[in-house]
Formats: C-alpha cells, structure tokens, sequence
C-alpha cells in the first residue's frame, strides 16, 4: 500500500483517494515576475515525479498546478519597465515553460491563471463576507477575521495567542486584528484592477488558490501540495478561506517539499548564491540537473553545488554506459522481478527517490554481471532499468545522446564529427602523427574517441 506523509497531522497515511481509482492534486505553481530558479525546480521535479508515479501505479490522475499572474511583484517588475504587466507575465510563462521541458517536466493537466478567475475570487469573498469570515474596511479592502476561524492554525500547528505575537499593521492597512490577511486590495490609484462589490480593486494572493483549486476539483480534494515555505501562512490561509466558504474539508493530505541550498547555505540574491533554472543549463545537462533534484527525498532539504552535481552526472553516466552495448529494441518485458518489487516498494513509502535509485544502482551491478553469462537476461534487465527510470524522469536518451552532451550547449557536435572524420582519414593513409595530432586536440576537448570497425565514435570524457 502506498504511503504518503501528511503535512496536517504530522504522520504517514495510506492513501485513501476520495473517487476510487482516480486522485485529484493541486500544487502551488510560480508568480511570474521573473525567470524560475532553483528553488523552484525543486518543487517541479518533485510533484512531476509524484504525478509519473500515481499514474503508474495505475491511478487516473487529475493534476492542477496553478500560475499566480497578478501580484505586486508583478506589478513592481511592470513599472519599472514601463509595461503592461501581461507583457511581463506572458514573457516569464513562456521561459517557465522552456525550462520545464529542458528538465523534462511534464504539463499539467489543468494551468489555471489567477486572472481568470477573477468572478469565481470575487464570489468566494462575498461568500466569507455573508457568513462573517471577512470584511470591508473603510478604505476598500477586505480582509478575513482569523479569529471567526475557530481551527485557525492547525496546519502549521500554530495557536491564535502564539500568532499575535510579532502580528502588526502596516501603514495604509485597516485590520481589526493584527493577525486578519488581505482577501481584496483597492487600487483605484495604478488603473491595475476589476470591479467588485468592494470597490475597484484586485485579489491577495492566498485567496487566488483557494478559488483556482477549487474551481477545477471541487470544494474537497485528495491532495494539495508545494514548497513548505507556504505552509504558514499561504496554506494555512487557504484552508480558513475555503473551509469557511464551502463548509467543507478542503484538502485531504498536504504534501510539501524541503528547500534547496547553495553550498549549505539558504539560496539569496543578497548571498550572491542565486541561480536560475536557465542558467544551470547553459553550463550543465539538465538531466544531470534532475537527477541532482530526485536523489534526495523530497520532504528532505538539498544541497546544490558542483560538487553535488557532478556527482549526478556520474551515476547517470554509469547507467549510460550500462545500458550502450544492450540491445533494447526487442526486449520482452520482464516482470515480477526483484527489483521492480524494490523500487515499488521505495516509492509506496511515501516517494523515497533516493531509495528507488539506490534500487536502479544495484539492477546496473546485475546488468553487468549477467551481460557475458545471459545476454537476453541483460538485456530485460537493460529495459526495465529505463522503464522505471522513465517513472523518475530520467535515462530516456539514447546513451549515445547522453554520453555525447556535456553542459548546456558548450560543444560543437559538428566540430567533433569533422575532426573525427579527420582522425579517422588519417589513419587510413597511416598517417599516425596527425591521427595522434588531432586526438590531443580532441582530448583537451574532453571529448574521448573509441576506434571500432567501420569508424570510430566518440563521447565525453567519464569524470573523475
């Protein structure tokens, strides 16, 4: 049976889908004011491989992943641009989007924008006002009264008396109680904003996801998720909105990913240790990337430098290189096998990646052993190996492509080939000073060439 570790009580639950067979999961997305960085990667990754997981475990999964696209940030980015701020959030979905399928991230199901969902925010406000979990100050925000919200704090396991500690108001803010959130800001001044029953105005942040989640799966659903950065107070919020609103549970299990750290220090611009998803690609290969992301557990924190990521890259080329001499093409599928039971086993108890591969490091051991004594063997083994890879996200490549990349779009395939072919014509004409002339040069390349009858092939240097 498979587990999962719920954020609200604090322990691992079977998992029990509302609708048999069928899982219905929002996760927190991005606010596009700018270009997604590792943090962010991290929460991607981590929910992509959750989805690859359900599905294959047979379930009909409905994933939502939403997109916050009004937002002060946004707005911020926009003036100081001297934009519309949908130029900004259309120019940064778009680069959201390039590096999800850089690292091989699949598209959710569903994409909901905060802006178009305008009237169903707008409902749910009024709704908590009727009911007297919200009101209007007298300068055109609404805000929501904690303190009507008996349960208030059970997620981030917070007591009311504990939260008025620090609690303030800032200037402009009318709260009745330090501890109340924004549900609707007025903005008559910037010309950024809808008409409501409140004035004109545009929604705070929480309430945007508790209107999108609940428009696309309804007032209770089996899984929420997202960085546990938001556990308190963004999915703390979410619950008093929507639980006030609906009269219902909201969520059934919260799921909630670790952070990710810079050579162990916490990711900062101020640090000078901020990275963005497109940057790590321009020097390094995004499979290599992911598998960085999924080598630890996801409810644990990780570690992001070099170090770390060479690492990566060498356990996917010793799986590369156990998988170049298979012949995968007409594999019979193998099953019931140890290590699927393995695998399965580490991934029912709540999605331990860094287990799974542990279980794929040992299957590559067996593939090599068995290669001399049975081939056909190997070989099943060769293609289970990438099918459960595929769960994870990763050895989709050929191991030709894999071992031929290095990072980001740093060689010139076509300038190796060339120079390949080159070698190889002088050795033909025994030329065997500029055979030997043009390996040197392909070596400080770091590029390695392997002579075999009909040609030779080339790959990148294993690392050290």
């Amino acid at each position: 049976m498979l587990h999962i570790y719920n954020t609200l009580t604090h322990r691992k639950e079977e998992l029990k889908s509302i609708e048999p067979g069928k899982l219905r999961i929002y996760v927190c997305g991005i606010t596009v004011y700018d270009y997604c960085h590792l943090g962010h990667a991290r929460m991607l990754v981590a929910f992509d491989v959750v989805v690859r997981y359900l599905r294959a475990r047979g379930y009909d999964v409905t994933y939502v992943r939403n997109i916050t696209d009004i937002d002060d940030k946004i707005l911020s980015r926009a003036r100081e641009e001297g934009v519309l701020f949908s130029e900004i959030t259309d120019r940064y979905i778009r680069a959201m989007h390039e590096d999800e399928r850089a690292l091989g991230i699949a598209e959710p199901d569903q994409e909901p924008r905060a802006t178009d969902h305008i009237d169903d925010i707008i409902k749910m406000i009024q709704t908590l006002c009727d009911k007297d979990f919200a009101y209007r100050a007298s300068n055109g925000d609404v805000y929501y009264a904690v303190t009507n919200f008996s349960s208030y704090g059970k997620l981030a396991r917070k007591k009311l008396d504990e939260l008025l500690e620090g609690a303030r108001i800032d200037v402009g803010e009318l709260k009745k109680d330090p501890r109340d959130f924004v549900l609707w800001k007025a903005s008559p001044d910037d010309g950024v904003g809808w008409d409501s029953p409140w004035g004109y105005g545009r929604p705070g942040w929480h309430i945007e996801c508790s209107a999108m989640s609940t428009c696309a799966l309804g007032n209770n659903f089996d899984i929420h998720g997202g960085g546990m950065d938001l556990i308190f107070p963004h999915h703390e919020n979410e619950i008093a909105q929507s639980e006030a609103a609906t009269d219902s549970k909201f969520a059934n299990l919260w799921m909630h990913n670790g952070p990710l750290r810079i050579d162990n220090e916490k990711m900062s611009k101020s640090l000078g240790n901020f990275f963005t998803v497109r940057e790590v690609l321009k020097e390094h290969d995004p499979e290599s990337v992911r598998y960085l992301l999924i080598a630890s557990h996801y409810r644990s924190p990780i570690n992001y430098s070099l170090d770390s990521l060479t690492q990566a890259r060498k356990s996917l080329e010793r799986f590369y290189h156990c998988l170049k001499d298979l012949d995968l093409e007409a594999v019979k599928t193998l099953t019931n096998s140890r290590f699927e039971k393995a695998f399965t086993a580490a991934m029912d108890d709540d999605f331990n990646t860094a287990e799974a591969l542990g279980v794929l490091h040992d299957m590559v051991s067996e593939i090599n052993r068995q290669k001399k004594q049975d081939p056909d063997y190997a070989n099943q083994l060769g293609g289970l190996l990438q099918r459960l890879g595929g769960i994870l996200g990763i050895l989709q490549s050929t191991a030709e492509e894999f071992l031929r990349r290095a990072g980001g779009d740093a060689l010139d395939h076509e300038e190796i080939d060339a120079l390949v072919a080159a070698r190889d014509l002088a050795r033909a004409k025994k030329d065997w000073k500029e055979a030997d002339r043009l390996r040197d040069q392909l070596s400080a390349m770091h590029v390695l060439v392997e002579d075999k009858a009909g040609g030779s092939s080339w790959r990148i240097k294993r690392l050290d």
